[in-house]
């Protein structure tokens, strides 16, 4: 669940989305099940990396993931599809986010609850074993500023996906912020077209950053506590094409940003550490 790609192509064919097949591919059943057998293995295992290898521990855990529990359950109440987008400073970001959310039993009950997400293909696919392991974690790997067809394709499998009632991450400043804060000029607008392709579509907001991060990291610091903030929000535009899509993500990246200074000023100043 690493590192995010940047979404953010011009001219993005998007209709091409429309056209994929309402059914998910069968390489997709196959890598789903696959991961969901092989689940009672890695899930615990990467838990266990993080809170004792590394020694991370997510302060207010409990009340994040009893928020996100009501969310999720008036999620499956109503139908609505819902997208999770979170900040983006460190490579594994992904398995942060997935474990701050739900405990490791429930992902292992429950795998269609763990999260999707779309590496930057070069950050994990150096090795074979890389590969497998990325494939197996539910990940969509993408070339950042690859072709075209290729961006469409990996966002119509979100787009699907989410359509379906599973859960797809998204990092909308699509790399790592390069300052350590939310970048809000050079949000991915990509991620607004998931949400507009999407009717009612809830976006979850996630902030989650070490008390101990300054910029961005393949990694928090060993031994960092980290603090994680959830909103949940409905984007809305009157506008159509392009600037509905800008409008929707911009409407993500500004809620981040709020819950970034909140998070920074409840911590006394521009420095968490």
């Amino acid at each position: 669940m690493p590192e995010g790609p940047h979404l953010a192509v011009r001219k993005l064919p998007f209709e091409k989305l429309m056209e994929m097949p309402r059914r998910l591919p069968w390489n997709h059943l196959v890598q789903r099940e696959i991961g969901r057998l092989l689940a009672p293995l890695w899930v615990p295992v990467a838990v266990f990396v993080m809170r004792f290898g590394m020694g991370y521990r997510i302060a207010g855990l409990a009340e994040a993931r009893a928020k996100f529990a009501r969310i999720r359950e008036a999620r499956k109440a109503s139908g609505t599809p819902v997208l999770l987008c979170a900040n983006h400073l460190t490579l594994i970001d992904s398995f942060l986010v997935a474990w701050a959310l739900s405990p490791t039993w429930r992902y292992v009950l429950h795998f269609d609850e763990l999260p999707w997400n779309v590496p930057e293909r070069k950050n994990f696919s150096s090795t074979l074993w890389e590969r497998i392991s990325s494939w197996v974690m539910k990940c969509i790997p993408i070339t950042r500023g690859g072709a075209r067809e290729e961006v469409a394709g990996v966002l119509g499998r979100i787009t699907r996906l989410t359509e379906d009632g599973e859960v797809g991450l998204i990092f909308p400043e699509g790399g790592r912020s390069r300052s350590g804060r939310v970048d809000l000029e050079n949000a991915a607008w990509g991620v607004g077209r998931i949400v507009g392709s999407l009717p009612g579509c809830q976006v979850v907001c996630v902030y989650l950053r070490g008390r101990k991060q300054q910029t961005w990291s393949a990694a928090p610091a060993r031994r960092d506590v980290l603090d994680v903030e959830i909103a949940c929000i409905e984007p809305k535009s009157d506008a159509r094409g392009v600037r509905r899509s800008r409008d929707f993500v911009r409407q993500i990246v500004a809620q981040l940003a709020s819950m970034e200074q909140e998070l920074l000023a409840g911590a006394g100043g521009e420095s968490l550490s």
